[in-house]
């Protein structure tokens, strides 16, 4: 499914005119705080009018301001999810659940009550209270209420920023099922270089309201520049691989990839199966020659594509590895010391141990064979 947007609004003194067009299955609204993606997806889902717009989803036009068109929100089949989980109290978890139902046709919906409780893991929690929930559940019971709303877009206003890290982490394998198990694209809004690393297939970025870039998350995770100041070093290669084989005796997984093959800390995920690797510019090393003594195990041989300017006077290094791209952020004196030049042969170095949970997660299932099952 294709998204559209292309408006202009002003609230204030803020001017948010935004124009991109996704067909990702997460489509990552990415920026600083007051960059505007909260009033964008306020305006997709209805809830503020804009001034000039035009928003359409699969080719349904939600807004046209110059054809006078405006859907209303509770036409627009398009499910919520916020910060906070905005259960009702009184309800139990089944009743909450229930309640999506409401405001769609019963001719419409395509939703199942069991499909969802298992698509979350949420079976166990129905009989509960929301008062007896962790914040994790609340926010998985909040999602299965949108999903049962049989919605044909899911907007997710940063749904884990009032979680703590262990929430977050609990919750994101969820995320990752609604994705790559489901037929409805989702707009997923985050200031998170970690999460839109992990969960998204294309990446739009705001800076004061306006649209910065915007293509698949691989190319924009590299552009150091569009990150915030303060997570720059976040920033990297976002690679898709496979899982080649498993090495219990010294717990490693070795993963295929386009780079050539990666040494990771032991998965537990079976044979071929899809893995999405954040490599932080920060965490590879260049080198000119073949290491050797090492206890780095990951040595990709490529070829320097491009030097830029990096932040604090470092150089940006860009390395084609057999057509993959990696990134490595070094001082001015060691790209001067290596005689660093686009078109040179080198090794980019990756510690094993760089792979940490924050930079590893099952791949999308956009694989071959892969197929999407209705909820």
């Amino acid at each position: 499914m294709t998204i559209e947007v292309d408006i202009a609004h002003r609230q204030g003194s803020f001017m948010l005119e935004t124009r991109f067009a996704s067909a990702g299955r997460l489509t990552a609204l990415f920026g600083p705080s007051g960059s505007g993606k909260s009033s964008l997806i306020n305006i997709i889902a209805g809830l503020t009018r804009p001034e000039r717009g035009y928003v359409a989803v699969d080719g349904r036009v939600l807004v046209d301001t110059e054809k006078k068109i405006f859907v209303p929100k509770h036409s627009r089949r398009v499910g919520l999810v916020f910060q906070d989980a905005r259960l009702f109290p009184h309800m139990s978890v089944a009743a909450n659940l229930r309640y999506g139902r409401f405001f769609t046709p019963a001719a419409e919906r395509y939703a199942r009550m069991d499909a969802v409780v298992e698509l979350l893991g949420i079976g166990h929690l129905l009989d509960r209270r929301p008062s007896g929930l962790s914040g994790g559940e609340k926010q998985r019971v909040a999602i299965g209420r949108a999903l049962l709303a049989s919605p044909r877009l899911l907007l997710m206003d940063e749904p884990l920023a009032a979680l703590d890290d262990a929430r977050k982490a609990e919750i994101l394998p969820y995320v990752e099922r609604l994705r790559d198990e489901t037929k409805i694209p989702i707009v997923y809004v985050s200031h998170s270089v970690a999460e839109v690393a992990r969960l998204a297939s294309a990446v739009v970025v705001l800076n004061a309201g306006r649209v910065a870039a915007s293509g698949p998350t691989g190319e924009i995770m590299q552009r150091l520049d569009l990150l915030p100041d303060e997570q720059r070093a976040e920033g990297g290669a976002v690679i898709e691989a496979t899982v080649a084989r498993h090495d219990d005796a010294l717990a490693l997984t070795m993963l295929g990839s386009g780079a050539g093959e990666i040494r990771v800390p032991r998965l537990d995920l079976p044979k071929g199966a899809p893995v999405r690797l954040r490599i932080r510019a920060r965490d590879v090393i260049v080198a000119t020659e073949r290491p050797r003594g090492l206890s780095a195990l990951n040595i990709l041989p490529g070829r320097i594509a491009a030097l830029g300017q990096g932040a604090g006077g470092s150089v940006e290094v860009r390395i084609d590895c057999n057509g993959t791209p990696v990134l490595s952020q070094v001082t001015r004196q060691s790209a001067r010391a290596l005689d660093l030049a686009p078109g040179r042969d080198v090794f980019a170095v990756v510690k094993t141990v760089s792979f940490d949970r924050a930079n590893m997660a099952a791949g999308p299932r956009g694989a071959p064979g892969a197929e999407d099952v209705d909820v």
